[in-house]
């Protein structure tokens, strides 16, 4: 089964066009991601991301209560 976790833009890097890529905050943790396929995206907002890609936007209300459950189940701090 895959997963795909929410996590909210903090900055975006578009210097190289072919590969534009966002840091993004997952609960006390920052990666950097793929947002190749999401030109909309904008910091502040939330992005479901697979294996170090966005995959598509989400609402701010679904991603806390996805991330609330994933600290429920002890997944993420």
């Amino acid at each position: 089964m895959c997963l795909a976790v929410p996590g909210k833009i903090v900055s975006i890097d578009r210097s190289n066009p072919d590969s534009p890529m966002a840091s993004v905050q997952f609960g006390a943790t920052t990666r950097d991601i793929s947002i190749q396929w999401l030109a909309d995206v904008k910091v502040g907002e939330y992005i479901l991301a697979h294996v170090g890609t966005a995959l598509s936007k989400v609402d701010e209300e679904d991603a806390l209560f996805t991330l609330n459950a994933l600290r429920e189940m002890g997944e993420i701090e």
